[in-house]
């Protein structure tokens, strides 16, 4: 075989690994019904059920955060994350969560928060008002 044949099938051997290790290494999006039914890491994107209690003792456990999240299916589920609580987590939008079900918790591993722009300024009613010319 010539040399350049070798290095092609080199080439083409390596992009197949480099192709199979990423593919398998890949997490998906799920819901939490989906994330039940698997041992697999998901990512799952809902929102913050604001009116469900969020656990976070700083002087207990810095490393221990609870709270309730509502994903896109509208399916409701206690996360547990072991890690200090986000900044602005209150405020956020939306969140995409990175872990696993454990019983009936889901243990996340990341959290991603989406939270409203700073730069985006409320709307503000604005109405003109125009002076009388006087006549002279």
């Amino acid at each position: 075989m010539k040399k350049s044949s070798i290095f092609g099938l080199m080439v083409i051997a390596i992009a197949i690994a480099i192709i199979i290790t990423t593919y398998s290494s890949s997490s998906t999006y799920g819901s939490f019904s989906d994330a039940k039914k698997t041992t697999d890491e998901l990512h799952i994107v809902g929102h913050l059920d604001k009116s469900k209690e969020l656990h976070y003792d700083a002087t207990k456990d810095a490393n221990y955060f609870t709270f309730f999240v509502k994903d896109n299916k509208g399916e409701e589920c206690k996360v547990i994350y072991t890690g200090t609580k986000p900044q602005d987590f209150e405020k956020s939008e939306q969140i995409v969560l990175t872990g696993r079900m454990t019983g009936k918790e889901f243990h996340a591993s990341t959290i991603l928060t989406k939270c409203p722009s700073k730069y985006t300024q409320d709307k503000i009613e604005v109405t003109e008002a125009k002076a009388k010319t006087a006549e002279i």
